[in-house]
């Protein structure tokens, strides 16, 4: 049964896998921003070797910042969802925002190309709320593009209500709620325009 877990070396091969299902989709190039982007442009096929690889997971289990690599400059908890020793994606819970931070929002994730349509970022993000909950953020911000409709399925899926204040630039702000019963009446803070 899928899981969220902490980076860990015993996915290698499929991580790998999944890296390269992302390159096939277009990460990784001097425009990606994303994520896996970054994280291909930083390492490439030096993941390759076990040894740069552990490395890269000792980096990720880390619970905060800096990290340069994903230009994270808040804690942050990165955890993967693993079925077995299939990696099938990620997701990072941002403990605070900053103004840099506030068009992602708190929580970010991806699922493997391969394992898309299955459900998963939707359970990603359902187990990914009470741990938000515990590191006092409620509601949590949550973003997507405007044109991702299957993301703005999933955190509707997980209680995500439009917050249409701040939002612009392609991107639709959500507060979810994360189980402290908290929320009720508070607002997100606003995306600054420059």
């Amino acid at each position: 049964m899928p899981q969220l877990i902490a980076p860990d070396v015993r996915v290698h091969a499929s991580f790998l896998a999944a890296m390269d299902e992302a390159r096939a989709e277009g990460h990784g190039g001097p425009d990606d921003d994303s994520t896996a982007g970054l994280s291909l442009r930083a390492y490439g096929d030096t993941w390759q070797d076990p040894t740069v690889f552990a490395r890269y997971v000792a980096r990720m289990r880390l619970t905060h910042g800096p990290r340069s690599i994903l230009q994270y400059d808040v804690e942050c908890t990165t955890l993967w969802y693993v079925d077995g020793d299939a990696y099938l994606g990620r997701l990072a819970i941002r403990h605070r925002l900053t103004e840099a931070w506030l068009r992602d929002g708190h929580i970010g994730y991806d699922v493997r190309p391969g394992a898309r349509g299955r459900g998963h970022a939707t359970a990603m993000l359902r187990a990914a709320l009470p741990l938000a909950a515990r590191l006092g953020i409620d509601p949590a911000l949550i973003t997507c593009d405007t044109d991702n409709a299957a993301s703005r399925r999933v955190i509707e899926a997980c209680g995500g209500v439009r917050d249409e204040a701040g939002e612009g630039d392609g991107v639709l702000r959500y507060r979810a709620p994360t189980g402290t019963g908290s929320h009720t009446g508070r607002t997100l803070p606003t995306v600054g325009k420059g």
